[in-house]
């Protein structure tokens, strides 16, 4: 039985193979009128690093991560000097304290460091700020414990 509704199927009615000449006839004039019309090539914005730039990149953002982990350890030392386990104060009203300290203090090293700070984009001031919190978050909880 199954093999009789497979040759069934593949039978063409009259009605598809209209359809299927004029389907054809509809893609070769498209395909004529595209050949007509030029396509301009896209071009690659993407500018190809030298070697110098990519060294210099690099040690930037070595630089970036270590200025940022260390601002997170002083950040978290001089916090469990002031408050200790902070219980009596607001947990991130103290960390918006430290994001804004920390940010405008990377603002003035960075540029002794010949950081070019006015490059920075959101994801790189994303990314100091990060470290930051995380260093500072864990040696506050380092020294809780």
């Amino acid at each position: 039985m199954s093999f009789r509704r497979e040759y069934r199927l593949s039978k063409q009615s009259p009605k598809s193979k209209s359809r299927k000449e004029l389907t054809k006839a509809a893609e070769a004039s498209i395909e004529g009128t595209a050949a007509d019309v030029e396509v301009p090539e896209k071009k690659s914005f993407i500018k190809q690093l030298t070697p110098e730039e990519k060294q210099k990149a690099h040690r930037e953002g070595i630089i970036k991560t270590i200025v940022s982990s260390i601002l997170g350890i002083l950040a978290g030392l001089i916090l469990y000097s002031q408050y200790g386990t902070g219980e009596d104060r607001m947990w991130y009203a103290i960390l918006m304290i430290v994001i804004g300290i920390t940010y405008y203090v990377q603002k003035l090293i960075y540029p002794s460091l010949k950081i070019n700070v006015k490059e920075f984009k959101f994801k790189d001031w994303f990314y100091v700020e990060f470290m930051v919190i995380d260093f500072f978050l864990v040696t506050w909880t380092l020294l809780l414990n």
